[in-house]
């Protein structure tokens, strides 16, 4: 394995290392005031189109779609550095239009979708015109475990009949939002794993009521949200359908992959600013008579979390090279271990940053304590931690299987 950066690819952090540095960290600020200015925080802040537009004039657009017509063409272990560089700030993906679900419900329209689909909704999201959301997780059902779900679709002559409650439906808050991509039962008699379908739901359709948004450790994340839906006798036509009935759960495999890493990646350019802003005010803070920097417990943290960043990182690059060069299926072992990984790593840097910042730590004048609950919030998208180390589990345990003795 390879991991030095192609020329391309070192071009291309140089260009986003600056435009981070000129565009988006002065920005935050900006960001945040237009958000909280006005009656309702559900509203796209002006500076946030303003971004895109300079985005996409510096040929920094879509660069998350692996080996596709409508990406960059980069691989995904030529994307892993880039999208790390975008996990350093929480508005950086979206500026880029490399944000999930909507990378996800690219992909998955990419790969899936009809000429029909792709042409109505595939380009307006890869525009940066439009938004979308992805409905999976039901409020009464363990749905880690996909074959749980309950929503039904059922087929009506031209059209499914859809009926459901879902929640953690990320994005729906946005006014914005103007597709989902709906998981439910077609036929609860099929094998387990073809029981469920993917359709595509028009956010405007008659029965689709957005309930609430679900706040996430106090923070209502808004404009994008977490939302509880209900949908209720939703007709859409039966064209809607995305690839054809049973294949949800194997779309549902083959969006998760890339999703799960693309998480991982950003947790890791979470961590390196933390670690960047805990080295910072530790330089400047005086205690007990001299700079925090000289304590030797902060150096240990200090060196425990560059530690912690580089094998996870490490550990991303594998398997974004296995996904290019075998495949998401062979290369699912190595996805399930940086997905517990990655957040678990996210989650002891960033502690140990808000520890070396005092109270400001767990203040909004510092980013920490909001990556922190955006890092914990990834050890249940996506597949619990329990989850994935089962299956990563399995995968051990198959190796040492004995073999059949013939009779």
């Amino acid at each position: 394995m390879n991991f030095e950066y192609s020329d391309r690819v070192q071009t291309l952090q140089t260009k986003l290392n600056k435009f981070m540095e000129d565009i988006i960290y002065p920005n935050e600020k900006v960001y945040k005031q237009q958000l909280h200015s006005g009656a309702s925080r559900w509203k796209i802040p002006p500076v946030m189109e303003e971004m895109k537009a300079e985005a996409k004039e510096h040929g920094l657009w879509n660069l998350f779609l692996p080996e596709s017509e409508y990406g960059a063409g980069l691989s995904n272990l030529e994307y892993a550095p880039l999208c790390e560089i975008m996990g350093r700030s929480p508005i950086a993906p979206e500026v880029f239009n490399c944000s999930a679900p909507d990378t996800g419900n690219m992909e998955v329209l990419v790969r899936y979708g009809t000429e029909v689909q792709k042409e109505k909704w595939l380009k307006p999201l890869l525009n940066g015109e439009i938004r979308s959301c992805f409905s999976m997780t039901e409020p009464q059902i363990a749905s880690s475990d996909a074959t749980n779900i309950e929503g039904r679709i059922e087929r009506d002559g031209d059209f499914y009949v859809i009926n459901a409650r879902k929640w953690w439906s990320s994005g729906a808050g946005d006014p914005r939002c103007k597709i989902s991509i709906f998981m439910g039962k077609t036929d609860p008699s099929a094998p387990r794993h073809e029981q469920q379908s993917m359709i595509l739901v028009p956010m405007d359709t008659p029965g689709v009521k957005v309930l609430r948004t679900l706040p996430v450790f106090g923070y209502d994340d808004a404009p994008h949200g977490h939302a509880e839906i209900e949908f209720e006798n939703v007709r859409v036509p039966a064209s809607n359908m995305i690839w054809e009935e049973g294949k949800g759960f194997a779309i549902s495999q083959g969006r998760l992959g890339p999703g799960r890493i693309h998480h991982c990646m950003r947790l890791i350019g979470a961590a390196e600013r933390a670690l960047e802003l805990m080295c910072k005010r530790v330089k400047e803070r005086v205690a007990f008579g001299k700079p925090l920097a000289d304590q030797g417990v902060i150096r240990e943290h200090i060196a425990e979390s560059r530690i912690d960043i580089e094998q996870a990182r490490l550990l991303t690059l594998k398997a974004a090279y296995m996904m290019d060069t075998v495949g998401n299926k062979e290369a699912k072992g190595e996805i399930a271990m940086i997905k517990v990984v990655a957040p678990n790593m996210a989650l002891r840097v960033i502690d140990r940053a808000i520890q070396a910042h005092g109270g400001g730590g767990v203040s909004d004048d510092f980013p920490l304590a909001s990556s922190w609950a955006n890092a914990r919030t990834l050890r249940l998208a996506d597949g619990p931690d329990e989850v994935h180390r089962n299956a990563i589990a399995k995968l051990e345990l198959k190796k040492y299987q004995s073999e059949v003795v013939p009779n």
